[in-house]
């Protein structure tokens, strides 16, 4: 049942999404479309982590971060996107209340992680660049599982505030969520309680998590670009340029999303507009950044050639010896 009948209220206990589409036939190719997205994500992340762990030229900060962004991709898409496929396939897509909160309290913590991680990768390559003789030390192994830790800290801090929130909001009326998950603003519109506290502490916590890492990036960077353009060898500023590219490449793509859901103001864009970058940013960039990162990072690449010759090489051998 969709409420529950309380001794003062009528109590909410499941909601229904309305998705992106009504038509069935859009419903049906959207359902293939964002599979394919879907499995290239698990796959495309799942050996970015695997190469990484198995490939000792890949054994530096840069790729220990790395790998923990592909897991934190991995888990923001599938923190929506199995759901949003079951949904594409049923008369009427439903998730109870239960449901509803841990999906959105994951989808904000693994997308503050996310910035958190994205920050931490601009100080790699700032202290890679501006300070090479300091590298190791700054950024030994046990100052990278502390600046990891810490964002994952980071992101439960984040995502507790929305927690919290919905799980004292009192929803008593409609139930139909005009999105394809449950994201904080649609559900603050279907509450009966008073929302303007809530919202306000929701958005000034956003705010800070993608502010706070977007200046670590600028900064970083602006003491990258100054160290660059000093170099008298262009073909040391080529290599500094290419190691910093697919790390500029993701920050763009991620917060130019995250910036127009959660800071432009809501009367900007429609509702329909928001939902296909919700689409980008929870579904499709989780697929983008390996592909971002292998194709544009020579070392990853040398790193998969040596692999693939490692398995072929070693196949051989054991045919050769069996025959």
């Amino acid at each position: 049942m969709a409420f529950l009948e309380d001794r003062n209220h009528t109590a909410v206990t499941e909601f229904i999404l309305l998705g992106l589409t009504d038509d069935p036939a859009l419903r049906v190719d959207l359902f293939t479309i964002i599979l394919c997205i879907y499995v290239v994500t698990v796959s495309g992340n799942l050996s970015t982590i695997l190469l990484i762990r198995v490939s000792s030229q890949l054994h530096q900060p840069m790729y220990f971060f790395l790998s923990h962004l592909a897991s934190v991709d991995i888990s923001l898409s599938s923190s929506v996107t199995p759901n949003m496929l079951v949904n594409f396939l049923a008369n009427q897509s439903t998730i109870s209340y239960l449901g509803c909160g841990m999906q959105f309290s994951s989808a904000v913590l693994f997308g503050s992680v996310e910035c958190f991680l994205l920050a931490a990768m601009a100080y790699d390559r700032f202290m890679a660049i501006c300070n090479p003789l300091l590298y190791s030390s700054k950024l030994s192994t046990q100052v990278c599982i502390h600046l990891v830790v810490g964002s994952y800290i980071g992101g439960f801090l984040n995502a507790s505030f929305g927690t919290l929130f919905f799980f004292s909001f009192l929803f008593c009326g409609p139930n139909r969520v005009n999105h394809f998950f449950c994201d904080f603003a649609p559900l603050m519109e279907l509450s009966c309680s008073d929302v303007s506290v809530p919202g306000v502490v929701i958005s000034f916590s956003a705010g800070s998590v993608t502010m706070t890492t977007l200046l670590v990036i600028f900064i970083s960077y602006t003491y990258i670009l100054i160290t660059i353009l000093k170099m008298h060898s262009t073909e040391g500023r080529q290599k500094a340029f290419s190691t910093c590219t697919s790390h500029l490449t993701a920050v763009t793509l991620y917060y130019g999303t995250v910036t127009f859901i959660y800071v432009m103001p809501k009367s900007s864009y429609s509702t329909d507009q928001n939902k296909v970058v919700s689409l980008f940013y929870v579904v499709v960039i989780p697929m983008l950044n390996p592909l971002i990162y292998s194709l544009r990072n020579n070392e990853i690449k040398e790193a998969l050639k040596r692999e693939i010759y490692k398995q072929t090489f070693s196949k051989s051998i054991q045919l050769f010896c069996k025959t």
